[in-house]
Formats: C-alpha cells, structure tokens, sequence
C-alpha cells in the first residue's frame, strides 16, 4: 500500500501525521487509554516514558570524534538560535500575560510557545539541505543540534530569559538520559549504531501520544496564527543565524538559512514544561498546536529559501564556483613553466 512512502511526501509526517490521527482519537473518544487501560493506555498516554527513551537514542547518536571546525559551525549556529529565542521571549513578556493571550487573533499565543518554536532547529532537513547546498563540515554541524531536542535547551532559555526558574535536579533529569546514551554511543561503536535505530522508530509513538493531549478546536484555532508563527520563525532566527553564519563562523550564509526551521521535537516540550512547572499547564495545548503548525510551514519554506541563497550566495553561485576553478587551475607563472619545459625535452 506504500503507506510510508506516502506519509514521508508530507513535511514532518513521521510527526505530522501520528500528532493529527492522536489528536482524531482525543477528540472523538477522549476516553479511549482509559476504557482499555493496560498497554494501549500506556501507548496512548506515555508521552514522558516514550521521549526518555528517544532522547536516549539521540545521545547514543552523536560522536564525540567531531572536528574543530564541525563544533565551532555548529556552536555558532545553536548558541545564536538559543539567544534569538531568549530575547524573543523577554520582549514577548513584556507584551504576553503569563496565561498567554486568550481573545482576538492571537488567542493561544505565549511566552511558551514562542521560545519553543524558535528554539528548536529541524537538524535532520538541516542536514539533508547542507549536504546538497553546503559544505561537509556544515552538515556536520547537526552533531551539536541534537542538544536542542527535547526540553533542557528550553528550559535554559526560559531560565536566561528569567522567565522561569527550574531546580537543579529537573534541569540534570532533563538532560540525564541524553548524556548517558551519549556516553555508551561513544564508549563502543556498535551500541551506537544499535541505538541510532530508534531515534527515528520513536517519533510516530510520542508523536501520537502527543497528538491523544490535543483536541481539533485548538488546532484550529490556531492555525492562521500557527502560519504566521512559523514565518516568523523564518524570517527573525533566519536573518540572526545568517549574520552569524558570515560574521563568526566565517560561512556564506547558507547554513543559517539552512537551520532557520522548527523541528518536529519542538511539539514535545510544552506538555513536558507543564508537567515540570504547573504554571505553563493552562498554555501548552495551544502551544503544542502553534508549534505543530510551525513545523509544517518551515518545512515547506525553509528548503527552496536555502536553495535559493545557495545559488546566489553560496556553493551554487557563479562566484563561490569561479573562485573554486581558480583554486585548481595553475599557477600562470607554473603554467608558462610547464609549457617551455615541456618544449625543452622534445627538442
């Protein structure tokens, strides 16, 4: 039936499309993990279980055999996004009440769902785009990404933004399961190749159970705002990361087009910050919804816009490969050297 093949058309649908058809069940049969109980409650309702599980598998994933170069890339382009959504969330404070906006256009909109949208980069497109319109090292640079999955990255941000102040102990439990997986993947080669499995055999299990906390008259709701979320996501991390793919890691840009994107994991973590600090609770149906839309809306935008760059900018562009012949041909001098020689032995 090639059901996967057509899911994989969709951007995101290994997330879009498991979010969507839990988010059908939560509407139409809110009660469904309850009546079964058993395991197909816990598949329903095992949001937290499911994602220790893949943050594991993500940590597993990552070498520590990265190249200076690779890190100092992916440095730059990770700490950038994480500022960019701190100072997005600190004006944003000052305009959102702490319940979010609740009338108008902009109901559902939050402090929350504005630095989790921007926080969290789609590193497996930017890895795909990278490969077809950047460098090897700049492809590389999803090693460090990987940090900005699930909700610790959030979590600082919201802490340097001083929005929010979380115990040391959440903070380390947040990140413990990614660090212990990071450490067997680099301590034996296989177990990081077992455990890389799962890093994609998860997202259609938490996505769904995700989707089963949502209901369709907050998802539509929020959709034109989701759309417009998602282009503003675009344009202000996109125009930050640029001037800090030029500036401070002396790309051409195109890397920073490449990572102004939300990832699919972003959905994750408004459910998992409420589950932490009860404060956020009345906001992340509405922001899990915002950040879904957003997902989908960067990656459909996000691929030809660093196509694009890349043909004007980048290594597609007449410059970038003019400069690139002028690097292998020889030297005139060397050349003209060459020739008289050349002529020398047939004489």
């Amino acid at each position: 039936m090639n059901i996967k093949s057509r899911i994989d058309r969709i951007p995101g649908g290994m997330m879009i499309v498991p979010l969507f058809l839990g988010a059908c069940l939560n509407t139409l049969a809110p009660n469904t993990g309850k009546f079964f109980g058993s395991f197909t409650n816990g598949l329903i309702t095992g949001t937290l279980p499911i994602l220790s599980v893949w943050f594991f598998c993500i940590g597993a994933s990552i070498s520590l055999k990265a190249t200076p170069l690779v890190l100092r890339k992916s440095g730059v382009l990770v700490s950038v996004k994480i500022l960019t959504a701190a100072m997005a969330g600190v004006i944003a404070s000052w305009f959102i009440p702490a319940e979010g906006i609740t009338s108008g256009f902009f109901s559902g909109l939050s402090v929350l769902a504005i630095i989790a949208v921007m926080n969290d980069t789609n590193g497996g497109m930017y890895m795909a785009l990278m490969q077809q319109y950047g460098t090897k090292e700049e492809a590389g640079a999803f090693c460090l990404m990987c940090l900005e999955s699930g909700p610790f990255m959030t979590m600082v941000t919201l802490g340097i933004a001083g929005l929010a102040a979380f115990p040391w102990q959440t903070m380390v439990g947040a990140l413990l399961p990614f660090l212990i997986g990071f450490a067997l993947g680099n301590l034996d080669k296989d177990l990081r190749a077992f455990f890389t499995q799962g890093v994609s055999v998860m997202v259609p299990f938490f996505a769904f159970a995700l989707g089963n906390n949502l209901n369709f008259s907050t998802i539509l709701n929020t959709g034109l705002l989701g759309i417009v979320l998602g282009l503003t996501v675009i344009v202000v991390t996109g125009i930050m990361l640029v001037l800090a793919d030029i500036l401070l890691a002396k790309g051409n840009g195109t890397a920073g087009i490449g990572a102004a994107s939300t990832a699919g994991a972003a959905v994750t973590v408004p459910p998992i910050i409420a589950s932490i600090e009860p404060t956020f609770a009345p906001v992340a149906p509405s922001a899990t919804a915002l950040i879904a839309t957003s997902v989908v809306v960067t990656a459909l935008l996000t691929p030809p816009l660093t196509a694009w760059w890349a043909r004007r900018f980048g290594v597609l562009s007449p410059r970038y490969q003019a400069a690139e012949a002028a690097k292998l041909s020889p030297p005139a001098g060397g050349s003209r050297s060459g020739r008289v020689t050349g002529t020398s032995v047939r004489l």
